[in-house]
């Protein structure tokens, strides 16, 4: 079954793959209003909402109707600076931000997770990544969808150099490993949000990468 939502809410709107999902909400004739609260301004749009703040703040202020909700929330050690930072991001601000969006009464939650995701991973960006998948669980959502991509491709404003160095290797390896554009998931996470499948489905980068090639 197919739902049309036609009021989103979004987190991370300024990031490399939230900049692609806005600009596809914004241009979907079926939506009639975007919730994208940012540090930063977004460009105005007659659809868009924009909330301006530290997300503490804003959080909270956050009104009206919601049928489905974005989760683009992310950082990197280096850019959080500890791993205290990056927790406070990735696991604490997105659990935060899930539920408010419920509040408002989401019922579809679809949120960027990690491939390796793993809450017993030795790995403490997998690790983190799989308690943030957990938390998400334990809010009891009738619909919520964990996007796993792999290495994500394209231009940030803000370059990452792992990433940058990483990124031709990440292009040949196969299935859920291969590396996948921003754009690319971007389109999948709006097709996986027309899906109506109760309960927890979670998405692997090569079926990622497949939904979102044309």
């Amino acid at each position: 079954m197919y739902l049309t939502p036609q009021h989103v809410l979004i987190a991370g709107a300024t990031g490399l793959t939230g900049e692609h999902l806005l600009d596809r909400l914004l241009n979907e004739p079926t939506i009639s209003r975007v919730l994208a609260p940012t540090r930063r301004p977004l460009a105005e749009h007659p659809h868009l909402e924009n909330p301006v703040g530290e997300p503490g703040v804003v959080l909270p202020q956050l009104a009206g109707r919601v049928d489905i909700a974005y989760c683009c929330l992310g950082t990197t050690l280096k850019q959080a600076g500890s791993e205290a930072a990056f927790r406070a991001v990735d696991l604490d601000l997105v659990v935060a931000f899930a539920k408010r969006a419920r509040e408002l009464g989401a019922r579809h939650l679809l949120a960027i997770s990690a491939i390796g995701a793993d809450p017993k991973s030795s790995i403490f960006y997998n690790r983190v990544k799989g308690e943030m998948e957990e938390a998400l669980k334990a809010q009891g959502w009738p619909q919520l969808t964990l996007a796993r991509p792999s290495l994500l491709l394209g231009d940030r404003l803000q370059p990452r150099l792992a990433e940058r160095l990483a990124a031709p290797f990440s292009r040949l390896l196969l299935g859920k490993y291969h590396g996948i554009e921003a754009w690319t998931l971007a389109r999948a996470l709006w097709r996986l949000a027309l899906e109506e499948e109760d309960g927890v489905r979670v998405v692997e980068s090569d079926d990622l990468r497949r939904l979102g090639k044309n």
